[in-house]
């Protein structure tokens, strides 16, 4: 009797030593899925539009809050934005049209007449916009049919690498505001060396971008060195450090080592030839080697965060730095580094402009690229080759702008006006998911979690 009641006392346990078992299983499947979505090779850690980090502090609430939801989005979200903001800003160029506003007086009485001007308003500024940065079918031989396409790509260098510098930082968790002091000071270093230096051929060239590079490196390493020495915030120092950078600028311009011997206005001597960018395409074109750079450090870029031993610890430390540093990654120098390569990215920009466009140092070498490269780099959802066409894009609204404007008369701030329309769209993806009827994007569950799930479930039927 009491034998036959010792396996029967013993059976209700038995399940429950399964579950906890299962439950086990079921952690510790998650926890390798979870560190086999770092796999560098894989690339599967999916970029966040803002970095989530302590480093900059975390968005408040869970996985599922509302902030997170704003930061976060992807490739599909980034397109409908510029959509979205096409289609606003064609509806405000057609509010400033004359043509508009008189059908508009007769509206209720003949409505087709209203919405033909409507329409005929914004494609006509669309299309002028278009021949002013890619094709004009217009243009007088090459030269003038695809001058706006060399006229977009020149502009977009400066844009693409000062991009770059922001999109990496930002998958380390850091936020580079800084890169119009980069810029500054990379055009300084680099003018400097273009014309108080006269060296050979080639050597001057490469001396140019090599200072250039190293100044624009120190500078924004040394906000990463500050950061993780004193903990203070790289929003605030980069900040700073532009209107230090800025204001430095407009100093030297009025010292006898900087301002062009019989000028008095702020401006420097021209550059040596020798320290200049060829140009690609001849003297017809603008266009210069900057570009060629550009897309070699979108390629370097993608190389470094996919492929290299150093960016997996700048995607883990943008994910979660507490456990970067728990798994052995050194935070502080990482977040040295990081800051220094941002800075000799967007160091390439300052050599693009003093070496490649305007072959003269001013006080607006810079003018607003540092900032523009923010929303480039938004756009391009922080990755290399996102960032790469997302300067395209903004490079091809600065060209045709001026076009547009002489065409149709439509106010050139319109193109502003769509460019912060993108921004706060591509910040608000779940306003474009709204619009455009989407549903979000619900995570998938790894595959080795379901499988040791399955079999979890079966021992404890089993089991029961």
């Amino acid at each position: 009797m009491s034998k036959d009641s010792q396996p029967q006392a013993a059976q209700p346990h038995e399940p429950q030593a399964a579950v906890t078992d299962s439950a086990v299983t079921d952690t510790a499947a998650s926890e390798t899925a979870a560190a086999a979505s770092l796999d560098t090779a894989g690339g599967k850690m999916e970029p966040s539009i803002i970095p989530v980090s302590a480093q900059s502090g975390d968005l408040p609430g869970g996985p599922d809050s509302v902030l997170r939801k704003i930061f976060t989005g992807g490739g599909m979200v980034s397109v409908l934005a510029v959509f979205l903001a096409l289609v606003l800003g064609g509806l405000l160029i057609a509010s400033t049209d004359k043509t508009v506003t008189q059908t508009a007086t007769y509206l209720f009485a003949r409505p087709g007449d209203f919405l033909s001007a409507v329409w005929k308003a914004a494609t006509q500024s669309y299309v002028a916009l278009f021949q002013g940065s890619v094709f004009n079918p217009r243009g007088a031989g090459f030269a003038g049919q695809f001058g706006p396409l060399m006229e977009t790509l020149t502009i977009a260098t400066p844009l693409i690498t000062a991009g770059l510098g922001v999109a990496l930082a930002f998958r380390a968790g850091l936020f580079n505001i800084g890169g119009q002091g980069q810029i500054i000071m990379s055009g300084i270093v680099a003018a400097w060396v273009g014309f108080a230096l006269h060296l050979p051929v080639g050597l001057h060239l490469l001396l140019v971008l090599v200072a250039g590079v190293i100044a624009g490196a120190l500078w924004g390493g040394l906000v990463g060195f500050l950061k993780a020495r004193t903990g203070a915030h790289e929003v605030i120092l980069t900040i700073m450090f532009n209107y230090v950078a800025l204001f430095f600028l407009r100093w030297l311009l009025t010292t006898p080592a900087f301002q062009r011997p019989g000028e008095t206005n702020p401006i420097s001597p021209i550059l040596d030839s020798s320290a200049l960018y060829p140009q690609i395409l001849g003297s017809q074109f603008r266009l210069h080697l900057g570009f060629v750079l550009a897309v070699a450090a979108t390629v370097f870029v993608w190389w470094l965060l996919n492929r290299s031993t150093i960016g997996f610890e700048f995607r883990a430390i943008g994910a979660n730095p507490k456990a970067a540093q728990t798994a052995g990654i050194k935070v502080p120098g990482a977040t040295v580094l990081v800051m220094a390569i941002a800075g000799a990215l967007s160091g390439m920009a300052g050599v693009a402009q003093v070496a490649g466009t305007e072959k003269v140092l001013t006080d607006g070498v810079a003018a607003s690229y540092g900032f523009d490269a923010i929303t480039v780099a938004l756009l391009g959802r922080s990755t290399p080759w996102g960032t790469f066409f997302a300067g395209l894009l903004f490079g091809a609204f600065r060209a045709g702008a001026v076009q547009m404007q002489i065409q149709t008369g439509t106010p050139i701030d319109i193109v502003l006006v769509v460019q912060s329309l993108i921004v706060l769209f591509i910040a608000a993806p779940p306003l474009v998911r709204a619009v455009f009827g989407l549903n979000p994007r619900k995570p998938k569950a790894p595959k080795k979690a379901k499988k040791s799930a399955t079999t979890a479930t079966a021992s404890t039927g089993g089991a029961a």
